[in-house]
């Protein structure tokens, strides 16, 4: 009796509330992470699409269903509303390559929801019919409620689930995989059967641009930025072209005019006039840069995301994390395998088929039909007797001869037989012969066959998919140069406060929220902070300002007085980096130091400062003046050079100086399309108050200063350098409406910058063939192919006058696709030797 209770005991606490409580969320967790979030690896699809797609072959005929009756066969299989399987029909149908869609199925783009289900249609697509779809090499499982079967997997010939990508959030874990481009991955899949590497990277259908740097093969930790392309239409209003993978048109408006709201860009409207195209206008304030705006865009609004992948797949039920080529590999030996069964079925039924031929020819030609004309005891008699009247003739058979092959020979009709008859079953026969050859030949040649199967693929479904999304990779935006100076800083010197707060005091400056303060005391002190309300920074502040980190061309001058010692230093320094918040000493340190003469110069001058002693002093000249262009720029903790050993009475400005510094050395970095001082690409000199020409590819050149924050598109521009109006350009371009290359030397006559003027004939397909500014250039003109080659070589100088730069030019050669300019380097002669034309 005890016994029954304790096992009655157990029995409860294993199934009883408690017991339930134990294992409920881990039934629930596998649950969700098993049949609804997480895609499996076979076929890259959740339950919910492959139940889908089932219920959509079941109802195929050729022709749309309404997606409502498409929904309500799905239900027999997947347990759940009509509202979960409605919303994933609609997202397979917007990834536009499983499913051929009717009707408004909505945008991805602007975020619109397709119409309601009762009035849109939607069909298998040719595509899922090949790669998806074999009812003989599918693995059946009961549905749920036991009436009917439904596939464990699709047999999925193809890498779907990178194609599609596929994101859920399950009980403890997420799964986020990107889709990359339809073509490229054949490709990939092709390279990896024939044992070569490969790379795949993201690829969206609404476009964008995408930096794949930190990518990390798609794995955990890994991380991709994501950019919609802005186009600068005029120096007012700006263009985006597309939105980054998972931002809507509606959201990214928001994100702009949010960002607008709280003062990080000035815009005066944004317009959405997305049509077939997205295109969304952001007219600017008067007196904001394109450029920078651009840059603002892409730091504070939507027009810039980062998604970070994190590949998660059911591998023998248990949640797997793997990288994109894993994915893949699996993918295409999955492929290779299913292919392979396919052809062992194949080869099967042919088999079978040309055992029933041979039987059914030996059957006539034999004249073995006439068994059954004979009186036989009953009907297994008649069969006995054919299968005896079989026994000379079959060691022409690959196999024994059937119960049921005989049964099927009998209920063909008896009829006459003629000598046609027989040879059309030899034919038969022959041709089952060259598919059972061709069948072996496949399965000895598995990887051809495949590689074979992927190439096809490509072919008849390749087009329209090429790659939508710009692989580049980012410059990085320095948040604090493009932040517009939306707050006002107020300061209160005698009390040595600086802040938002303080607005009964003096106006300090505008400056973003992103910004520090660099403050100087009369004590000889300097601290930077960020900008906020109110912060002390010490009694009687005399110099204050917003802060640039690594700013190496802003130089402090500053003579002060030692308290200890009594004699006064000057100082020249760059504060490049420091700690915020932290009060750094500019003087020797002693008490009752102080600082008699402080200037901030943005550009490195050195002025004259006249200093004049106390009259109670010993010296016999009381005045003196104090050349800071003598004194080298050191760092903020250096003493200084003496002044004097006398007290200074007064040290005020005398005369300005020039710039101690040398000019600004600039580099363009073709890669980003930005002028930078760090040494990055092309190297453009040094300069002071120059001006930069830049010359592009459709025949305009544009002037401009040396603003860091300007943008260029590398791919449109054949010259950048810096700006000489003495400098003769020699151009080549070619005039389509003539077919013709024209020539013409001329220098720039125009000074307003930023202002873009073409300089050669204004016409449909006419482009920049070649451009220089060599003084004495000269020309190499390649054309034909092969064997034909031929070049030539023109000294431009000797033919060609310089003239105005609104001029057509002179004729140089006809059009030709096969003709390639190019300009002689100073530094190497020509091997070919060509032909020289003056």
């Amino acid at each position: 009796m005890a016994k029954e209770k304790s096992e009655n005991r157990v029995y409860e606490n294993e199934t009883g509330v408690q017991g339930q409580y134990k294992t409920w969320f881990l039934d629930y967790a596998s649950y969700v992470i098993l049949e609804r979030a997480v895609p499996a690896i076979e076929d890259g699809l959740k339950p919910v699409q492959r139940r889908i797609l089932h219920a959509m072959k079941e109802m195929d005929d050729g022709r749309f269903n309404k997606v409502a009756n498409i929904i309500g066969q799905s239900m027999q299989y997947h347990p759940h509303g009509d509202a979960s399987i409605g919303d994933a029909l609609v997202n397979l149908g917007q990834k536009d390559l499983l499913i051929e869609t009717q009707g408004n199925w909505g945008d991805v783009r602007t975020g619109d929801e397709a119409a309601a289900a009762r009035y849109i249609e939607a069909r298998l697509s040719k595509f899922a019919l090949e790669v998806a779809f074999n009812a003989k090499t599918t693995e059946w499982a009961l549905s749920y409620d036991g009436r009917k079967n439904e596939p464990v997997t699709l047999p999925m010939k193809f890498p779907l689930l990178l194609a599609q990508g596929a994101d859920g959030i399950a009980v403890g874990l997420s799964t986020k995989i990107l889709p990359h481009n339809f073509n490229e991955l054949i490709d990939a899949s092709i390279k990896y059967l024939k044992g070569k590497k490969f790379e795949l990277f993201p690829d969206f259908q609404t476009g964008g641009i995408i930096d794949i740097a930190n990518y990390n093969g798609g794995k955990r930790g890994g991380k991709v930025r994501v950019r919609a392309h802005i186009e600068e239409l005029d120096k007012k209003t700006l263009v985006i072209k597309d939105v980054p993978y998972s931002v809507t048109t509606t959201q990214l408006m928001e994100s702009i005019t949010k960002a607008n709201d709280q003062g990080k860009i000035k815009i005066k409207k944004v317009v959405d006039v997305t049509a077939k195209d997205v295109e969304i206008q952001i007219d600017l304030a008067a007196g904001i840069s394109p450029d920078i705006t651009i840059d603002a865009l892409y730091a504070f609004t939507d027009c810039e995301v980062s998604i970070s992948p994190n590949a998660c797949v059911i591998i023998a039920d248990k949640p797997h994390f793997l990288g994109v080529q894993e994915l893949l590999t699996v993918s295409a030996d999955n492929t290779k395998r299913i292919l392979n069964r396919e052809l062992e079925i194949k080869l099967s039924e042919l088999e079978d088929k040309w055992h029933y031929t041979s039987l059914e020819k030996i059957f006539f030609e034999e004249k073995i039909y006439k068994e059954l004309e004979q009186k036989h005891e009953n009907w297994d008699k008649v069969i006995e007797a054919i299968d005896k009247a079989f026994n000379p003739f079959k060691k022409r058979l690959k196999r024994d001869i059937q119960r049921e092959d005989i049964l099927k020979l009998t209920e063909k009709p008896v009829r006459r037989i003629y000598r046609l008859d027989i040879n059309e079953l030899n034919e038969q026969i022959k041709s089952i012969e060259a598919d059972i050859q061709q069948v072996k030949f496949d399965l000895d040649h598995l990887t051809d066959f495949a590689v074979a199967y992927f190439e096809n693929l490509q072919k008849k479904y390749g087009k329209g998919r090429e790659r939508k999304t710009e692989i580049r990779e980012f410059d990085t935006i320095q948040v604090k140069q493009v932040a517009i100076a939306n707050t006002k800083v107020y300061i209160n010197r005698e009390e040595g406060f600086v802040g938002t707060s303080l607005k009964k005091d003096e106006f300090l400056t505008d400056c973003s929220d992103y910004d520090d303060i660099i403050c100087f005391t009369k004590s000889g002190k300097m601290k930077v902070v960020k900008v906020s309300d109110k912060v002390f920074i010490g009694k009687d502040i005399i110099y204050a300002a917003v802060f640039q980190k690594n700013d190496e061309r802003t130089t402090y001058n500053m003579i002060y007085v030692d308290g200890a010692s009594g004699v006064s230093y000057g100082k020249r320094f760059n504060v490049t980096g420091i700690t915020r918040d932290k009060e750094y000493d500019l003087t020797k340190g002693t008490d009752k130091s102080r600082i008699h003469y402080f200037t901030a110069n943005l550009n490195g001058e050195a002025e004259v400062v006249k200093v004049v002693l106390s009259p109670n002093c010993t010296a016999r000249i009381k005045e003196l003046d104090y050349f800071f262009e003598e004194i080298e720029i050191k760092g903020r903790g250096s003493m200084g050079n003496q002044v004097t050993k006398y007290p200074i009475k007064t040290a005020k400005f005398k005369e300005a100086g020039k710039s101690t510094l040398a000019g600004r050395k600039l580099w363009f970095d073709d890669k980003f399309g930005r002028l930078n001082t760090d040494s990055k690409g092309q190297y453009l000199g040094s300069f002071e108050d120059e001006k930069l020409i830049v010359i592009y590819q459709d025949g305009n050149y544009e002037l401009t200063d040396t603003e860091l924050q300007q943008r260029f598109d590398p791919e449109k521009i054949l010259l950048v350098e810096k700006f000489d109006p003495e400098k003769v350009i020699t151009a080549v371009y070619l005039d389509n409406d003539k077919q013709q290359f024209n020539i013409k030397r001329f220098k720039i006559e125009t000074t307003t910058l930023k202002n873009k003027f073409l300089f050669i004939k204004d016409g449909e397909g006419n482009r920049l063939e070649a451009v220089s500014t060599d003084p004495a250039p000269i020309l190499i003109v390649q054309s034909g192919k092969g064997a034909l080659v031929r070049k030539a070589k023109f000294k431009v100088v000797n033919m060609v006058e310089v003239m105005g730069w609104k001029a057509v030019g002179s004729k140089l050669t006809d059009y030709s696709k096969t003709i390639e300019m190019s300009w002689e380097s100073h530094h190497k002669e020509d091997q070919a030797q060509p032909e020289l034309f003056e």
